[in-house]
């Protein structure tokens, strides 16, 4: 009997073997749910505590067994003002670090030039300076040139946060764009610049996705910023809005935990929808 029909008639009971083996994989599955679960908790808790009225920090209920929307009815009429100021100031400083941060990352990946490779090192330096150290120097420039308690100096000072990180984003990913469409493009007639906008954005839309969602996460979720550069509620994000609230109404956890699920809601729904150009954009560089 040669070696192949042996295998072919111990096949099946190979087959019952691993069919009767215990799966290794469960311990795993049951750890994955426990760190799951220990994750999920305070989102959880979060909502719980918005949904009961006059809920404290240690009397609160397991499950909202007579839930009440009262908590976010006085969240948003005391908080809309501050939700809209995030939002303007978020998607502005969206628009301008792409404007600034996409033909930077494409004249950093397409050009080769004297000390590129320094610029670059200086970019990343830029993500280990500590936010409240750029707030302190911002705030004598912004003082002087009269940019404080207003929006423009709430976009100016998160773009400047975020360029830096968004230009290394996508500056990974464009460099795995291979030079011969560019220069298809080239010999077709196109400038530089008309290269850039049909062949390069269009290629490059995971990476811009995913550097937009970056700088929107980072601009809603400032605080630094926005406690050093504003001191009027005229012009106050919800972050530090939750804070005044915070210490004005902490026998109240409704209406806090209530402005808290708001303002998640925003950054959940973007992380949901564009998961997959973030996968995409975030590792499109490792690869070339």
């Amino acid at each position: 009997m040669t070696t192949a029909t042996q295998q072919v008639i111990l096949a099946p009971s190979a087959v019952r073997k691993d069919r009767n083996r215990p799966s290794r994989k469960w311990p795993m599955t049951v750890l994955g749910i426990i760190f799951l679960a220990i994750m999920v908790f305070p989102v959880y808790w979060m909502i719980n505590s918005s949904l009961q009225a006059n809920s404290g920090a240690v009397n609160t209920d397991w499950f909202p067994i007579h839930p009440t929307f009262a908590g976010y009815q006085t969240a948003l009429a005391q908080q809309g003002g501050n939700l809209v100021t995030s939002l303007i100031v978020s998607v502005s400083t969206v628009v301008l670090t792409l404007a600034v941060a996409t033909p930077a990352a494409y004249g950093l990946a397409r050009f080769k030039m004297k000390g590129m490779t320094g610029f670059v090192f200086v970019l990343l330096i830029t993500q280990m300076i500590p936010t409240i150290v750029i707030a302190n120097a911002l705030y004598t420039l912004f003082n002087n040139l009269g940019l404080l308690n207003s929006y423009l100096g709430l976009i100016l000072a998160d773009s400047a946060a975020q360029i830096p990180f968004s230009i290394l984003l996508m500056r990974a990913f464009m460099t795995s764009i291979p030079a011969t469409l560019v220069e298809a493009a080239l010999v077709d007639g196109a400038n530089n610049f008309r290269a850039f906008v049909s062949i390069v954005l269009p290629i490059s839309k995971n990476a811009i996705i995913t550097a937009a969602l970056f700088t929107f996460l980072g601009a809603w979720g400032d605080f630094l910023f926005a406690l050093t550069l504003t001191s009027t509620p005229d012009v106050r994000p919800i972050t530090l809005g939750i804070y005044n609230y915070l210490g004005a109404n902490v026998s109240e956890w409704g209406p806090v935990m209530a402005t808290a699920v708001i303002a998640s809601i925003p950054a959940g729904v973007l992380l949901v929808l564009a998961q997959k150009y973030i996968a995409a954009g975030a590792l499109g560089g490792a690869v070339k």
